[in-house]
């Protein structure tokens, strides 16, 4: 997330990694904060085939969803509902198939 460090004084101007972006801007203001959160998110690319890089995507939708209004919002939970569903799904016949072995 966007700190503070990356902006410094007005006199010398941003520093970090969005230096150049984030020149003009009030280092004060929310919104100047909030795009060089934005900055930081699109820049990041952690590695996807580790857990840990499973688990910060699924961290960045949740966020991205938590930031979302509207329509998007609601895409959000019904695609988390989907997939929740059918996790139950697939549990419950592994549950089912796993019991019928052990029943006959």
């Amino acid at each position: 997330m966007a700190s503070r460090e990356q902006f410094h004084d007005q006199q010398r101007g941003p520093q970090g990694r969005f230096a150049d972006d984030l020149i003009g801007l009030d280092p004060h203001d929310p919104e100047a904060q909030a795009f060089a959160a934005h900055l930081d998110r699109i820049e990041r690319q952690p590695p996807t085939y580790t857990v840990e890089g499973a688990l910060a995507g699924v961290n960045d939708f949740a966020e991205s969803a938590n930031r979302a209004g509207g329509g998007r919002r609601l895409a959000a939970v019904v695609l988390v509902g989907l997939i929740l569903l059918g996790v139950v799904l697939v549990v419950w016949d592994a549950l089912m198939f796993v019991l019928s072995t052990l029943i006959f």
